[in-house]
């Protein structure tokens, strides 16, 4: 396994201060508070030595569903697309204050770019999607004629707290959460198309050779092709909680930190299933837990399904499973004891987090938070091999 690089200082209720000393003390880069939603889960830093990368040793990650993080992989391209992020940046601060998608994607900047290959069709909200901001749909267009229709992209906020102003605008095409999309990579084609028409910036991943030669290397496939983009904005006191992005014929994902920090927590399915049960079973972890859940029969549920691998398993896949959400995400023991194992990491910009995703069985769960105190972008795309 790739050796993190991130070392848990201080728990939460640590001052500033305290956790600057510490990090002095003990030789460490400057401290950052891990906080999402109004949790704050311990001040974590990072030594200076930053982990180093094989091409075999990332198969091998890969092959038992870690996470591998390639250090500054792609900082040389930044400074080609640093006006494309900085006129992102404006836009996320825009629709963050409430300007229309469509408005904004209706400017000259992006129509030029849009108008040649997509033809925008009508804008909405999801009655039904709290987080939605808005959609933008699109057909795709080549010589008058209709070649990819109902493409979109999504704008949604990444959580309902009022402070958190995190967002991400995800592209793709068809009924969202009905139409099995990667059947259609056609289609994945045009919406990855329009993610670069609006979003020039995903080159940094798509237009890559070195990025691309790894991944041949690494997956053993002749080309991969970048599907389901993502274009992240994670903002101060938000991020993603603990998930994973499994998708039919989908291999996993490649995450681009383009500007600002993120921290991190990734490692597979089984390992986490591992540091669950430990830290459910360990005497010393009694009293965290009766805080975190003072409600006993949650408290029981936990204890039972961590006492039975295969329940604890499918447990995993439930959503809207409260024990299991309180103890991933709000748990500031059970983070000490993630970075402990090693399963932590920060990116700066210009570093890639590789994240496989074969199965519900086979991949890696992974949280995401701001470090700073202004919003990141970042590119979260899915991989496939080649087949268009």
């Amino acid at each position: 396994m790739q050796q993190s690089h991130l070392v848990y200082i201080a728990g939460p209720e640590a001052s500033q201060e305290q956790a600057h000393a510490i990090a002095q003390q003990k030789g460490l880069k400057a401290p950052a508070l891990l906080k999402r939603r109004g949790t704050a889960l311990g001040w974590v830093s990072a030594t200076d030595k930053p982990p180093t990368i094989d091409v075999h040793e990332a198969a091998r990650a890969w092959a038992d569903a870690n996470a591998y993080v390639l250090p500054g992989f792609v900082h040389n391209q930044l400074g080609a697309h640093q006006r494309h992020i900085e006129r992102s940046l404006r836009l996320m601060a825009q629709v963050a204050a409430g300007e229309e998608v469509a408005a904004l994607f209706a400017q000259p900047r992006y129509i030029d770019r849009t108008t040649a290959q997509f033809e925008m069709l009508s804008a909405f909200q999801d009655e039904g999607d709290d987080q939605e901001i808005e959609t933008v749909e699109y057909d795709a267009v080549e010589g008058g004629e209709v070649v990819g229709e109902n493409l979109w992209c999504k704008a949604s906020w990444l959580s309902f707290e009022e402070d958190d102003a995190s967002l991400r605008f995800r592209f793709s095409f068809g009924m969202v959460g009905y139409e099995d999309v990667a059947s259609d990579p056609a289609r994945q084609r045009y919406a990855a198309r329009l993610t670069e028409a609006i979003f020039p910036e995903s080159a940094i991943i798509s237009q890559n050779p070195r990025l691309e030669r790894w991944l041949q290397t690494m997956l053993n496939i002749e080309r991969p092709a970048y599907v389901e983009r993502i274009i992240y904005f994670n903002a101060p006191n938000g991020g993603a909680q603990f998930h994973q992005d499994v998708e039919r014929g989908h291999l996993g994902v490649v995450f681009a930190q383009l500007h600002g920090r993120s921290g991190w927590l990734a490692c597979s399915k089984s390992q986490l299933m591992d540091a669950i049960e430990a830290f459910v079973t360990g005497p010393e972890n009694a009293t965290a837990l009766i805080e975190l859940m003072p409600d006993t029969d949650a408290l029981q549920q936990l204890q039972q399904k961590s006492a039975q691998r295969s329940q604890l398993n499918e447990w995993l896949d439930e959503r809207d499973n409260e024990p299991l959400e309180l103890l991933l995400n709000r748990c500031p023991g059970f983070y000490r004891q993630l970075i402990g194992k090693g399963y932590g990491y920060i990116l700066d910009p210009g570093d890639v987090i590789l994240l496989p995703q074969k199965s519900l069985d086979e991949c890696a769960w992974h949280t995401v938070f701001c470090l700073d105190d202004f919003p990141g972008e970042s590119l979260s795309f899915a991989v496939r091999s080649v087949c268009y």
